[in-house]
């Protein structure tokens, strides 16, 4: 059996994966380009009961009052120590499908890595609302992709198929949260775990 490429799960909830994604493209480059990036979400409920008729589980748990207090301080620590400025975004009504299902299309399309970036972007260095079409919908315009394809990926029986396909690589990656990185059986979790995971990559390459 081939051995499966480096790769990252990363998410556009996630401040952590924001700023590992920083991290890889500011430092790091040349394994950014020799790396599968892969995206992590949390289902809807559509999604979860496709999963569950599966027999598809993913290992995530809702996170505690105590952790996201604790989140909120280490993330402007890291912010700062990177000299990043960030905006806290307010999620109204989460709906993760429609950014990550919308970066599907966007990689099937030859832009993955431009999308990503304007989601990260305007998430949280704007403070925008990533789960509201219409902000999906302005960064594919502004990257010349068909806003109304993008858009409304969440709603596409095809595009959410890619998706729980998607979902089920991580399950059987095991990837409990993001960015986690896996390099053969060599497994990374965390933004400060990213240079472990880019020393293994080049040490097979070297």
């Amino acid at each position: 059996m081939a051995r499966r490429r480096p790769r990252w799960y990363f998410s556009f909830r996630s401040p952590y994966s924001w700023m590992a994604y920083r991290d890889l493209m500011a430092d790091h480059r040349d394994v950014a380009e020799r790396i599968d990036w892969l995206p992590f979400w949390e289902p809807d409920a559509e999604a979860s009961g496709h999963l569950d008729q599966a027999g598809i589980s993913l290992p995530y748990v809702a996170m505690s009052r105590e952790k996201h207090l604790y989140i909120l301080q280490d993330v402007r620590r890291l912010a700062r120590d990177r000299g990043l400025e960030m905006v806290w975004p307010v999620d109204r009504r989460p709906r993760w499908e429609v950014s990550h299902l919308a970066y599907l299309v966007a990689d099937e399309l030859g832009r993955g890595r431009e999308f990503i970036a304007a989601v990260y972007r305007a998430r949280w260095e704007e403070g925008q609302d990533i789960s509201d079409p219409a902000v999906i919908a302005y960064i594919a315009e502004r990257l010349g992709l068909d806003p109304v394809r993008l858009s409304t990926a969440c709603d596409d029986p095809a595009v959410r198929e890619h998706g729980l396909g998607a979902l089920n690589s991580l399950s059987r990656d095991g990837v409990f949260g993001v960015p986690f990185f896996i390099d053969g059986y060599e497994k990374f979790w965390g933004v400060d775990r990213l240079p472990g995971f880019v020393a293994s990559v080049r040490s097979r390459t070297a």
